[in-house]
């Protein structure tokens, strides 16, 4: 898994959201009560719409000690993949410049870059000069990306989810084809005939810089 936030379902209906671990102990309540019989209890990870899976056969002692291992093997992963490559071995095409002497700018590394003449004539004439052109271009390069991988993430996030618990509801093509066409208002209107708690998630799922949900303790 990849956060500790998550959301249990009994059936159509959220029992619990939020921490993993508190969630827990409600879906082990829950799973041991001869009332959780009305409905299948599923987990899902908030920030990938995969279903977690509980150790349920011993006590719940057993089941939380199982829930730390993997809280503490997904800090580790988050840990690793969040890692940065070392500037000295990030790469063959970018050579970097000697230092200059004197005492350098904080945050300011000088490497060389090839660009055809058009190019240099292009960036001579933007305001502050070449470098705060460039440095202009590639930021606006990384939000628009970042923008598009966030965008395509929570579509495939949501995907996940709806895919295990509405794969068998009312125009669940056609919500999906409005997913992946990024077109809220036409995948709001269809979901709108769905059970309130799943289209509520899939929403926040989908949507998720516009929709919160509330969440329950």
């Amino acid at each position: 898994m990849s956060t500790a936030t998550v959301t249990a379902f009994r059936g159509h209906e959220v029992l619990a959201a939020g921490a993993l671990r508190d969630v827990a102990r409600v879906v082990w309540r829950a799973v041991k009560d001869a009332e959780s019989h009305h409905g299948t209890v599923l987990v899902f990870d908030d920030a990938t719409g995969r279903v977690i899976d509980f150790e349920m056969r011993d006590d719940e002692r057993a089941m939380l000690a199982h829930v730390d291992v993997m809280l503490r093997m997904s800090q580790a992963a988050l840990v690793q993949t969040n890692g940065e490559p070392n500037d000295a071995t990030s790469g063959d095409s970018v050579d970097p410049m000697p230092r200059p002497r004197g005492r350098p700018k904080l945050g300011v590394v000088a490497r060389e870059i090839t660009l055809l003449p058009r190019h240099w004539e292009w960036l001579a004439t933007q305001p502050g000069g070449a470098s705060v052109a460039l440095r202009k271009l590639v930021d606006a390069a990384r939000r628009t990306h970042t923008d598009e991988d966030r965008t395509k993430a929570a579509r495939d996030v949501a995907y996940r989810f709806m895919h295990a618990m509405a794969g068998d509801l009312t125009q669940f093509e056609e919500v999906i084809r409005a997913l992946y066409r990024g077109d809220e208002a036409r995948f709001r209107e269809l979901i709108a005939a769905w059970p309130s708690d799943i289209a509520a998630y899939s929403a926040q799922l989908a949507f998720p810089t516009i929709t919160t949900m509330e969440r329950a303790p």
